[in-house]
């Protein structure tokens, strides 16, 4: 089956800066700041990033397989970092189960999950932690990826409970229960 010249719909769609974003282009480097930090991406030769009149433009320099890939991922991977230096990008993990806790010592999360000790989760470069009250944890950054990599490791430090729903979820996640055994018993008889 051959594939015609087609590009990516949201590679070829145009990203509009903001006036306090600095964008810097050079050879295969892409350096995007704002007043929440800098992020820095190494653009695969593949593609070509153009710069006009507060419009970046992610381009094509061949039209194989592999750069029409490529396209639509920078595109939307230059999208969220300009996005993420104007306003930080937001996970928010609720922790639900009695006596379950966090709270935020120094720079650290010290989470009581029901285990027979504390954990602690160390501070990442690049993200921002918040409690509120003692059972939400808001991470925020400019990073979009690492933002969600980092609620992920958090989560993995007690998934929730299939029968119970304890442990560590996002906010506003719905969690399939699993009907127990008595549950199941009483229904059969």
């Amino acid at each position: 089956m051959k594939f015609g010249n087609f590009m990516s719909k949201i590679g070829e769609s145009p990203i509009q800066i903001g006036k306090d974003i600095k964008i810097d282009i050079s050879g295969t480097t892409c350096m995007i700041s704002g007043k929440e930090g800098a992020l820095k991406f190494l653009i695969p030769s593949l593609l070509k990033v153009e710069l006009q009149e507060g419009v970046v433009q992610v381009k094509t320099q061949k039209t194989n397989r592999q750069s029409r890939a490529l396209h639509g991922l920078y595109r939307s991977l230059i999208a969220n970092a300009i996005a993420g230096v104007q306003k930080p990008w937001q996970k928010r993990l609720e922790i639900v189960g009695t006596g379950f806790n966090v709270k935020l010592e120094g720079e650290n999360l010290v989470f009581k999950v029901g285990y027979s000790h504390p954990v602690i989760f160390k501070k990442v470069e690049g993200i921002k932690f918040q409690t509120e009250g003692n059972n939400l944890v808001i991470l925020s950054g400019s990073d979009k990826q690492l933002v969600g990599q980092i609620a992920q490791r958090i989560k993995l430090i007690k998934k929730p409970d299939v029968y119970k729903g304890k442990g560590i979820k996002y906010e506003g996640e719905r969690l399939r229960i699993k009907p127990g055994k008595k549950t199941k018993t009483a229904d059969a008889a």
